[in-house]
């Protein structure tokens, strides 16, 4: 490999790896990993949570986050597996009970690419991916009907 192509092939890595860094530390941030004060767990300074609170969970925050920055312009591979995982992370990570709060927290383009990834996990699955996709396709054609699954299908931009 000449030297030149060998560069171009580092610098490929290392974007790939910078993007791949950003999506999980936005995706890890959503959820909240990062944002841990110790001390309010302390006895003097711990309150009970109210019930009434209409704020989001932190893995809805999480799917939000991975659709908004989807990278369906890219013609990197790489970069489209990396983000596969983490959007299937965030998925399967989420209780049944959750799929269909989240679905119904985001709008129709959000939507559809929610479908894009789901069509995609179907590609490749692994053990307990299927049935949880299912369910997620379950909801998701509920809220945004049969013109989701058009649109998706024939959508030229991949994920």
């Amino acid at each position: 490999m000449t030297g030149s192509r060998r560069s171009i092939k580092v610098l490929s890595t290392n974007i790939t790896n910078a993007i791949f860094r950003k999506i999980t530390m936005l995706v890890y941030s959503a959820m909240g990993f990062f944002d841990i004060d110790v001390d309010q767990y302390n006895e003097d300074n711990y309150k009970e949570d109210d019930c009434g609170e209409s704020q989001s969970p932190p893995n809805i925050e999480a799917l939000k986050t991975v659709l908004r920055n989807a990278p369906i312009s890219s013609r990197n591979q790489m970069v489209k597996d990396a983000a596969l995982n983490v959007v299937m992370q965030v998925l399967l990570s989420m209780k049944s009970s959750q799929i269909e709060e989240a679905v119904n927290a985001l709008d129709r383009d959000q939507l559809d690419i929610l479908m894009k990834y789901i069509y995609r996990g179907f590609e490749t699955p692994s053990e307990g991916s299927s049935g949880q996709l299912l369910a997620w396709h379950e909801k998701v054609h509920a809220v945004a009907g049969v013109g989701c699954i058009v649109r998706v299908l024939t959508d030229k931009k991949r994920v």
